[in-house]
């Protein structure tokens, strides 16, 4: 089958990158032997069947907008200052009235039993031991509940609105029972998506699917699909589905008055979006595409970002994800306006090779990498960073 112009740009993209990134021989066997997040990629494709590594790897239609995540970072280039006494350099932010260690955090990603037996709770121990905020999935393989006692701390919650209101509401009140002091909603998938390259890396998968996803329910569409997710434990999901199409912006002022918790939106591009986030009642924004799994856009989250910054206009805080793999990817954030970043694929990688051991060295490495970028830039607190030290490249 001869492949289209988008995955022929999609393949180019892949052969472009790091040579660790491409060759299964060089996965590290440990991660103290990784040199940069590429490395823990090809250990998770070494250690995952296709089928799970499609799932994690793809965009959708031909992966043009999972391409330009990462493209989207060669459009800015840094300025480096010299001769600024960086010996200590503070990389920490506060958000929502709690100061991090860096402005890096682990973004919710669903069905991470896929990647390791334990799900999510690896990553909430990791994220504890490196003091790192992380936001559960609404169809986690894990509860709140339990992701939070792992993580020693309350956590975010991402919610996925579903078509029926009731259920969108016993949701959020789970979450806020739990200690969730934010919630972010999820807004760029109202009708599911196209996932090419995954429904194609499961057809190189020979294995008896029942062996890991249990016998399926006869003539009940859907539900093996949500009885693993225990977020939905005595809620009938018969008939019933996420990614609501129906959900807009008086659902966001409904769901102000529901309740308590910050509610953050997640998937905003447009400075339209973001001016009208702000008038209907939204605590912040993250500037997302789904990592490149919610529509083919062909634009990257980076290219997004100013024009975001500029509707909000300091009133929220922003936050960005999609396709950061390095600490410089990071600098470039807050100098475009951003308050934090947030990271799926990377910490999945290290999930999948070693588990909670990976989650925590790619936390280390790009927290490391990033203090090195501040210190080229002369910046002695994230605070400094300022768009002086992110300029557009020549074209």
């Amino acid at each position: 089958m001869p492949f289209s112009p988008g995955r022929r740009r999609f393949l180019g993209y892949l052969a472009a990158g790091p040579l660790h990134s491409q060759d299964a021989a060089l996965a590290p066997a440990q991660p103290k032997d990784a040199i940069n997040v590429f490395d823990f990629e090809a250990a998770a494709r070494k250690a995952l069947p296709p089928a799970h590594f499609g799932y994690l790897a793809t965009g959708v239609d031909g992966d043009k907008t999972l391409a330009a995540n990462r493209a989207a970072f060669d459009l800015y280039h840094l300025r480096t200052r010299r001769l600024v006494y960086v010996s200590r350099v503070d990389t920490g932010v506060e958000l929502f009235g709690e100061k991090w260690p860096a402005p890096l955090m682990l973004a919710p990603c669903g069905n991470q039993k896929a990647f390791h037996p334990l799900g999510e709770l690896p990553v909430a121990r990791a994220a504890a031991a490196r003091k790192t905020q992380m936001a559960l999935s609404t169809v986690a393989n894990t509860s709140v509940e339990d992701a939070a006692r792992a993580a020693g701390r309350p956590i975010w919650f991402q919610l996925y609105p579903a078509d029926h209101w009731e259920i969108t509401t016993r949701l959020l009140a789970r979450a806020e029972a739990a200690g969730c002091p934010v919630v972010a909603v999820t807004v760029d998938l109202p009708a599911g998506r196209n996932a090419e390259t995954e429904l194609r890396m499961k057809r190189l998968d020979k294995r008896d699917c029942s062996s890991c996803h249990g016998a399926r329910v006869p003539n009940s569409p859907g539900v093996d699909f949500y009885r693993r997710k225990p977020m939905f434990d005595g809620i009938d999901m018969t008939g019933r589905k996420l990614y609501a199409p129906a959900f807009t912006w008086n659902s966001v002022e409904r769901m102000r008055k529901q309740t308590k918790m910050k509610i953050v939106l997640k998937g905003i591009v447009t400075a339209e979006d973001a001016a009208l986030a702000v008038e209907h009642g939204a605590d912040g924004l993250i500037v997302s595409n789904h990592g490149g799994r919610a529509e083919e856009s062909g634009r990257g989250t980076l290219e997004s970002l100013p024009e975001v910054m500029e509707a909000v206009r300091g009133r929220i805080p922003v936050l960005v994800d999609g396709g950061f793999r390095r600490g410089t990817d990071i600098f470039k954030a807050p100098a475009l306006g951003a308050r934090a970043v947030l990271i799926g694929r990377p910490y999945l990688w290290g999930l999948a090779a070693f588990g909670q051991a990976g989650v925590e060295a790619v936390i280390v490495m790009l927290g490391r990498e990033f203090e090195l970028a501040m210190k080229q830039c002369g910046t002695r607190s994230a605070a400094e960073i300022t768009a002086r030290h992110a300029v557009p490249a020549r074209r």
